[in-house]
């Protein structure tokens, strides 16, 4: 990700910090754990970033378990248990006393599926949201057909197409434009921090499962409501035509 000129962004590495303006908040068993108004967002990855807590906002016990891990960016750091109440999250928080980045010596990274995080009033789900990303869902008219070894998936001249920052357009259809003959449910729930939780369709063409190749929003949050009752098939595994163009697939971390 290039940097920003906003914030107190630094860049050292592939790491970029930079200082929040939402308050945060994140809770264990519903005690709470924590509470800033100067949250880090640090990208460990290129794709999306976490948050750290300043030490001075942290509410919970940190115990230090005498176990250590090495980031070649981001130091050794000391891994601890957080206690709070009778709650105790194993292992779950992190400190680098000594990092190379002096925004982090004094902050705290813990694990995000372990807590239950707020931005402001609002919970939020994988990882925070990226300040720098951006989703449009546009309406078009231009016809969409999806298929997987000859077979169609998907016909729609009526969709919604989801342009999402670093990643590829997706073509949401119908609930009803996809082919029901060969739809199989799946188990499997994923979470967006931009769009909710996701439900799958798996796909069974012949004596083959192809799993998970179609999702769902069935509540999805309010930016991206234009999805409500629409599906879309992974570009990236299947052959996509826009207006009878083959599409490129296209290569994504998906």
């Amino acid at each position: 990700m290039a940097d920003s000129p906003q914030g107190t962004e630094k860049a050292r590495g592939r790491v970029k910090v930079e200082t929040g303006a939402k308050r945060v908040r994140l809770y264990l068993e519903h005690q709470l754990v924590a509470d800033t108004l100067r949250p880090l967002l640090v990208w460990e990855s290129p794709y999306y970033p976490t948050y750290y807590v300043p030490a001075k906002d942290v509410h919970a016990e940190l115990k230090p378990t005498g176990a250590s891990e090495h980031s070649p960016s981001r130091g050794d750091a000391q891994v601890h248990d957080v206690l709070v109440g009778s709650a105790v999250a194993a292992g779950k928080a992190r400190t680098i006393p000594e990092s190379p980045l002096p925004e982090l010596r004094e902050a705290v990274r813990f694990d995000f599926d372990a807590f239950d995080w707020f931005e402001e009033d609002e919970p939020i789900y994988t990882h925070p949201r990226d300040p720098y990303s951006r989703i449009d869902v546009l309406a078009s008219s231009r016809h969409v057909r999806a298929e997987l070894d000859g077979v169609i998936l998907a016909d729609s001249s009526h969709s919604m197409i989801l342009f999402e920052t670093g990643l590829p357009p997706r073509y949401y259809v119908p609930i009803t434009a996809l082919n029901q003959d060969i739809l199989r449910p799946s188990d499997t729930v994923t979470h967006c921090p931009y769009k909710g939780a996701a439900g799958y369709w798996s796909v069974e063409i012949g004596d083959k499962l192809r799993e998970d190749l179609i999702w769902f929003y069935r509540n999805p949050f309010p930016e991206v409501q234009k999805i409500t009752g629409m599906a879309a098939v992974y570009n990236e595994k299947v052959d996509i035509y826009v207006d009878g163009v083959l599409q490129e697939r296209p290569k994504s971390k998906f």
